[in-house]
């Protein structure tokens, strides 16, 4: 990654990550899954929409990678639990991929990212490296979000301070929180033909008392932040006019 990553790995993130699969995270690419397929997943982190892939392609390949060692070790031994052996797991940034065995230009016909671009200081030059990697007539498949479209009912101030917040934070960081809505104009940049992109949208709805509990506990990325130094100094602190108070430390896809 090129900048801090502001979710940190804090068991609440983890746990939220872990909750996705191909079909609430990426049903996008299930009707151009073919049972032969060699994919590139970037970002994986702890490996659950991965291996989910790998078990939709018994002769195709997945490799993933994610810059964090002890998310890429999450996410073999969730491969080996779930009996899940064409994916190969191996920490690596996109951004140098030359530097990774296996991983050569144009050689995969599928480069997959789910939430990944928002987190980055340079998503076209992300997005331009999976065009790289991908193989003529190949897909590129990209989810990403856009924190400025949450939201819930009944209204309360204390969750739009906490979205206003995060907000601030990852732009202060120089990432890109909305990305979702940029996902179009980042691959016209990545010089992709504007009649090949396609894109679409989808949500996630948490409504159920047990569903909202859920995902009020792995939504405190700004509290248990592995980099909550970063996040600090991103609002102008510890000397500036706002601080972050924390205890003990936070498709638009083409097909």
């Amino acid at each position: 990654m090129s900048g801090p990553y502001l979710h940190g790995h804090h068991a609440s993130v983890l746990r939220s990550h872990s909750w996705r699969t191909v079909d609430n995270s990426a049903p996008h690419l299930i009707p151009y899954l073919k049972p032969d397929l060699k994919v590139l997943d970037v970002g994986c982190g702890p490996g659950t929409i991965t291996v989910d892939l790998a078990s939709r392609l018994p002769q195709g390949f997945v490799y993933a990678i994610d810059p964090s060692a002890d998310v890429i070790e999450k996410a073999r031994q969730h491969a080996q639990e779930k009996r899940v052996t064409n994916v190969r797991f191996e920490v690596g940034d996109i951004h140098n991929w030359q530097g990774l065995d296996g991983v050569k230009e144009g050689s995969f016909d599928v480069v997959h990212a789910h939430q990944v671009l928002q987190h980055l200081q340079d998503p076209l030059g992300c997005m331009k490296e999976m065009v790289r990697l991908t193989k003529k007539g190949g897909i590129v498949a990209v989810r990403d979000c856009d924190y400025g479209a949450m939201d819930w009912y009944p209204e309360h101030p204390g969750m739009q301070k906490w979205k206003d917040l995060y907000i601030k934070v990852a732009k202060g960081l120089k990432a890109y929180p909305n990305m979702g809505k940029m996902l179009h104009s980042i691959a016209l940049q990545a010089g992709l033909p504007r009649q090949d992109i396609e894109a679409s949208i989808g949500s996630w709805c948490f409504s159920t008392p047990e569903e909202r509990a859920w995902v009020s506990s792995s939504h405190d990325q700004l509290t248990t932040s592995t980099d909550s130094d970063s996040v600090v100094r991103s609002l102008g602190g510890p000397n500036g006019e706002e601080r972050l108070q924390t205890k003990g430390a936070g498709r638009q896809p083409r097909d």
